[in-house]
């Protein structure tokens, strides 16, 4: 017998990638799509089971799958399909979800291996925040709400499950902002506005991951490490680089609106009202502060190394989401011309002289 995969999360994008993927694998013999709605995509070969992972139903999806690798992708700040899912249901099934389906598999005595979709948002946007935040390092402070405060319960919930069953190898993910064509998330939102607008004095450093990369780590966190590895542990998943808010808008084509923190936090209720993009105040602390990770675990422990750097994870989704309003090259020559403008008082562009006396 090959390998049995049970996969939450299977009606979203991602998901659906995941599992296709997973497939075409020849020690995978079985690979179980759990979900509480019907995807809409097809699954290839995979097993659908329609099932809420908050109810206890799932112990019994686990118990006749036989598992022996399980891969909860169910954990998202995202309504599946960008609307419909109030801000309380996605809490629920983050974590009431991931309470559940942890109880199923500690019951388990199939279940060998636990992979878990986590998020950098675990530590956080703050002012006095380190420059990259390792694995180890613990948040300036804990984030207060949203996805971010359900990814640290979350978390908390598999450490204590990694506690009683210590047979279970136990992975946690923690991507940066995932990217690419086909991305759905609240920053991917946030760069389809036509106008961004941005916190008036700052210009956060970001780290993105693209969803290639994305699907790579789940697979080989799905299995038995390499020689020289260890599939087991936290690990923090992002591209090589940074890139500042400012040149993103740039390579966007998309110009900024900055605005004083208030006005940023109505604008974003505001574009929140109008469904055009969940503008939440975890996401406006991050267009504030940004927030870097190290990845030397990801790839000296876990044996990663991602294909696409910070700016070429970029680059794929600028190319999936069209031009923006402005040309990129019409836009950052306009911000060079600005720039080169001779400054008050002067008549070249250089600080007038100093008096001798």
């Amino acid at each position: 017998m090959g390998k049995v995969v049970l996969v939450t999360g299977v009606a979203r994008p991602l998901g659906g990638r995941f599992v296709r993927r997973i497939q075409r694998d020849p020690d995978v013999d079985r690979v179980v799509a759990v979900d509480a709605v019907r995807p809409a995509h097809h699954l290839g070969g995979a097993d659908f089971i329609q099932t809420d992972i908050q109810q206890p139903t799932v112990a019994r999806v686990l118990a006749e799958a036989g598992a022996d690798t399980v891969v909860h992708l169910d954990v998202t700040g995202t309504p599946l399909g960008g609307g419909g899912s109030s801000r309380t249901a996605l809490k629920e099934t983050n974590v009431i979800g991931t309470m559940q389906l942890l109880g199923a598999c500690q019951k388990s005595p199939t279940v060998k291996r636990l992979v878990v979709k986590s998020s950098t948002n675990v530590y956080g946007s703050a002012p006095r925040d380190p420059a990259v935040f390792t694995e180890t390092t613990p948040p300036k402070s804990l984030p207060s709400g949203g996805f971010a405060k359900d990814a640290v319960e979350v978390e908390g919930y598999v450490r204590g499950f990694a506690r009683r069953r210590p047979d279970v190898a136990v992975c946690v993910l923690r991507f940066a902002n995932i990217l690419g064509p086909a991305a759905d998330s609240p920053l991917a939102a946030y760069f389809s506005l036509p106008v961004l607008p941005t916190v008036f004095g700052y210009d956060p450093r970001l780290q993105f991951v693209h969803e290639d990369d994305v699907l790579d780590v789940l697979r080989l966190a799905s299995y038995e490490p390499r020689r020289g590895t260890l599939n087991s542990g936290t690990f923090n998943i992002a591209g090589d680089g940074v890139l500042l808010l400012s040149q993103c808008s740039r390579r966007l084509g998309r110009p900024t609106v900055p605005l004083l923190l208030p006005a940023v936090t109505w604008a974003g209720s505001l574009v929140r009202t109008l469904g055009m993009s969940d503008f939440s105040p975890e996401q406006i602390r991050l267009l504030t502060h940004g927030r870097v990770v190290a990845t030397d675990q990801m790839r000296e422990t876990l044996g990663f190394t991602a294909k696409y750097t910070t700016a070429e994870t970029f680059a794929d989704f600028v190319r999936g989401r069209g031009p923006g309003l402005l040309p990129p090259e019409a836009l950052a020559g306009a911000v060079d011309r600005i720039a080169a403008l001779p400054l008050p008082g002067t008549s070249s562009g250089h600080p007038p002289k100093q008096s001798a006396n």
